[in-house]
């Protein structure tokens, strides 16, 4: 990833009503993460870029849930890795920017959670095959969220609840949810919905480069990704991000959800901003905060897109 691309990212998602992001950057190895690092930071360092930081989900999962990831790269962080982390960490927060780190907790030791969240990193448990009881600990050890929970981690059981019902009974944890009704089945949607409290559950859209185009397939890591009836998958069959935007996330939870619509804008901006410590600024309409603004017609579809006060796109 480079500052051109990274910001590309950004601009590509105003037509749906994305103000501000953290692009993802999934497993790798140590010299391009370091690339997408200083990209990130100096997307951040732009003035309206709206980057807001990097989301590095991986290299630290779980080899067992790795879905679309490259197996080879996956691996368990070292000194050297955590020095870079924090070091990045500290350059973002410079220019209001921040770093989230998806991470298995069950390959990664408590000690190095709990450096990487005192050094200002939002940790969140994903691509994580740990039972319940590994959560807590990682709770414990200041872990903040779970990236797109109920995906890429074991399902429900009753005698091993495992990562979903551990991030649904942590009452001060953030879930990521990929609204598609795909990736989360309505019902299980409903029901994670119920039982976090309010603010604490968030849309996230893990999407891809097919979201508002033509095309049929692109290209992941030197795998083809299909675009087939609403998934992006492998040629294995395995979901591979998703093919949703962020209005579009906010309307499957009006009809999923049957929430208001203040809700749901919620779940898409301030809920968001809190889990990254950026509410202080980002998520209201209120003196002193950016003017990130979205402009919806009646149908919820987005007519502008204001950034830091400044209009960048426009439906006309």
């Amino acid at each position: 990833m480079t500052i051109a691309i990274a910001i590309a990212i950004a601009i590509a998602l105003r037509p749906f009503g994305t103000t501000g992001l953290l692009p993802t950057f999934i497993t790798d190895d140590r010299t391009h993460m370091r690339a997408a690092g200083k990209a990130a930071a100096a997307a951040v360092a732009t003035p309206g870029s709206g980057v807001l930081g990097v989301h590095f989900e991986g290299p630290f999962i779980s080899p067992k849930r790795k879905g679309c990831h490259d197996g080879s790269a996956i691996r368990h962080p070292d000194a050297a890795d955590l020095d870079a982390l924090t070091d990045l960490c500290a350059r973002l927060a410079g220019d209001g920017g921040r770093l989230l780190l998806t991470l298995a907790p069950e390959e990664v030791a408590d000690s190095a959670i709990a450096r990487l969240a005192a050094a200002g990193v939002v940790v969140a448990v994903g691509h994580t095959a740990a039972n319940y009881e590994r959560i807590g600990e990682a709770l414990a050890h200041s872990v903040r969220g779970f990236t797109h929970l109920g995906n890429a981690m074991p399902p429900i059981v009753n005698r091993d609840p495992g990562a979903v019902i551990a991030g649904l009974d942590a009452a001060e944890a953030w879930c990521g949810v990929i609204a598609d009704g795909i990736h989360i089945h309505p019902g299980l949607l409903r029901v994670m919905h119920a039982a976090k409290r309010p603010g604490k559950l968030l849309l996230v859209t893990d999407a891809m480069p097919p979201v508002g185009t033509d095309a049929k397939s692109f290209q992941l890591y030197g795998a083809t990704i299909h675009r087939r009836d609403g998934r992006l998958v492998t040629d294995a069959g395995v979901l591979a991000g998703a093919d949703i935007d962020m209005i579009g996330s906010v309307r499957n939870c009006l009809r999923f959800l049957g929430v208001s619509l203040e809700e749901a804008l919620r779940m898409a901006s301030l809920n968001a901003a809190a889990y990254l410590r950026l509410d202080d600024r980002l998520g209201r309409l209120a003196p002193g905060f950016d003017a990130d603004l979205v402009l919806l017609d009646p149908d919820l579809a987005v007519l502008a897109t204001w950034i830091a006060g400044e209009a960048l796109w426009n439906r006309a």
